[in-house]
């Protein structure tokens, strides 16, 4: 059984950092593409980033600049640096993975809260 384990959400004050990870645990034989996504109250889920497997990125208009997404192929985890964050970042992140276990799929995490105040 596949799990995404997310952490490093919390409360940050406007201008301020903070890292995300996402962890695929379980039985994984590969992992394509990753990414993390967002859902502010009322508001439809949104792509922030991506990463394909071989490191090509992909990011939102309003966080470029500000986040990046890595990877470690190695440890079949994701992150997230999120820097100069504005209190409309303030959402839920869901990390999401195109994963083979046994066949391709794409899983998500639980979520976890960024709270930007200003």
């Amino acid at each position: 059984q596949v799990q995404l384990v997310e952490s490093g959400g919390g409360l940050v004050q406007a201008g301020g950092s903070l890292r995300l990870s996402c962890a695929a645990s379980g039985s994984v034989s590969s992992v394509g593409a990753m990414g993390w996504y967002r859902q502010a109250p009322g508001i439809q889920r949104e792509l922030v980033a991506s990463i394909t497997s071989s490191g090509t990125t992909n990011y939102a208009d309003s966080v470029k600049g500000r986040f990046t997404i890595s990877r470690d192929n190695a440890k079949n985890t994701v992150y997230l640096q999120m820097s100069s964050l504005k209190p409309e970042d303030t959402a839920v992140y869901y990390c999401n993975a195109y994963l083979r276990s046994p066949y391709f799929s794409h899983y998500w995490g639980q979520g976890t809260q960024v709270t930007v105040s200003s």
